[in-house]
């Protein structure tokens, strides 16, 4: 039971990164946390060669610690696919974060609701595999078929509650990407 459910949190926390990923109109520091620099022939997270941090609710700032690598930074966060526009100023690049379009909103809601199945389908498959290792232990008069019966259930609520925990996930992050 301890061990689905570790694998059911995971999944969880997997969902809450890719949902981070996610752009609103608003900044958020980790929208750059998977981006990395060529730094003398080395690929090196962002977070490792600059200080990432909010100018304002749509402005993030990074500061490179190499001020040479500068325009090298600014390069890498111009060509991802976050569509972002950063400015230097100096030794400081500004990103400012665009508005987002009704239909682009309503292209991440799909995109989020896609997301969130995906993991309640990962939910689903650890159950099944619980209830897989149930019937095997049966099978091998490990447990009584009582015990099969109680477990099964334990693990069906598991479920519920991580399922729950999903939709409302999603549910938050709707209302923030409709949010104006």
């Amino acid at each position: 039971m301890e061990e689905l459910k570790i694998k059911m949190e995971k999944t969880i926390e997997r969902l809450k990164n890719d949902f981070s990923k996610i752009r609103t109109g608003r900044a958020h520091t980790g929208l750059l946390d998977h981006l990395s620099v060529d730094y003398y022939g080395t690929i090196t997270p962002l977070s490792q060669m600059a200080n990432v941090t909010l100018g304002d609710n749509v402005t993030i700032n990074v500061q490179p610690y190499d001020k040479t690598q500068t325009s090298a930074i600014e390069k890498v966060i111009r060509d991802s696919d976050l569509g972002l526009n950063p400015a230097v100023n100096g030794d400081l690049i500004r990103v400012p974060m665009p508005p987002l379009t009704e239909e682009r909103r309503k292209d991440l809601i799909k995109v989020v609701k896609s997301e969130g199945e995906n993991a309640k389908i990962s939910i689903r498959n650890i159950r099944r595999d619980g209830n897989d290792e149930l019937k095997k232990q049966l099978k091998e008069k490990l447990i009584s078929e009582d015990d099969e019966k109680r477990d099964q259930a334990k693990i069906q609520t598991l479920t519920d509650e991580f399922i729950k925990s999903i939709d409302n996930l999603i549910t938050s992050k709707e209302k923030d990407l409709l949010e104006i």
